[in-house]
């Protein structure tokens, strides 16, 4: 059982108590800020969180807080650039649709930010991210490039491959978790996935949540739900105790 639902502990949590700092790096000499949360007590690993189209915001920030509070050193990226993040609809869709049209910039702007991450710090590594962040931690698992990435998890992320894409047969676990009445992302995409990381032979595990929309885990918002939220975040740690597990 785990000590603190998923709901639970997040109302424990107020954005205010959040004890992490944000961090400037630069990546091919731009400017980004990501957010670092360090592990209570010894860390059992670092998890990198790639953020959701709005840009990295307090959710993310309270995401990497839990998985400190969980024992783990959380780096949350960002994507796209210092003080860019986005509020109205048409102007989220611009920056990521920017990174789906050039995604050797994805792809370079999150080892940047996994570099980052990694400073003063050696171990294997969790990549994870939610929405649009979930499509851009399947990126990162087709690419190959990501040197002691031991697991990708992607929650109601973007599932499709691009065409001249695939998944290298080397590609560590991948968790997906998804809702059933996602509308944005079809369980066609799923069925797809799993067919492709099986003749890739690539280890995965899917889960589907009944009634789930899109963004379900997103607090406060009118598409989330509780249920779905607690139980893809206790997939989430089996994951990290199935592939960082403690030394």
């Amino acid at each position: 059982m785990r000590l603190l639902a998923t709901a639970a502990f997040a109302a424990l949590l107020p954005f205010s108590a959040l004890a992490g700092e944000s961090v400037d790096y630069t990546v091919n000499d731009e400017s980004f800020t990501g957010y670092r949360a360090e592990a209570a007590g010894e860390s059992k690993g670092l998890v990198l969180i790639i953020h959701d189209w709005d840009g990295l915001t307090a959710y993310e920030e309270k995401r990497a807080e839990m998985l400190a509070e969980l024992g783990y050193d959380a780096f949350a990226v960002d994507l796209y650039g210092k003080g860019n993040r986005p509020v109205e609809t048409g102007a989220k869709k611009e920056e990521t649709g920017k990174l789906y049209t050039d995604r050797e910039r994805m792809r370079s702007l999150i080892l940047g930010g996994l570099a980052e991450a990694r400073k003063d710090r050696d171990g294997k590594t969790v990549v994870m991210g939610y929405c649009f962040g979930g499509a851009a931690v399947l990126e990162l698992a087709r690419s190959g490039k990501a040197a002691n990435v031991v697991g990708y998890a992607t929650f109601h992320g973007g599932l499709a491959t691009p065409d001249g894409q695939s998944y290298p047969a080397d590609t560590s676990p991948i968790l997906v978790a998804h809702g059933g009445a996602d509308t944005a992302i079809p369980m066609s995409q799923v069925a797809a996935l799993s067919e492709e990381l099986e003749k890739a032979g690539v280890m995965y595990e899917i889960q589907v949540y009944s009634g789930a929309p899109h963004a379900f885990t997103v607090f406060d918002s009118d598409r989330y739900r509780e249920v779905a939220d607690t139980q893809s975040w206790d997939a989430f740690q089996d994951f990290l105790a199935a592939n960082l597990p403690a030394e």
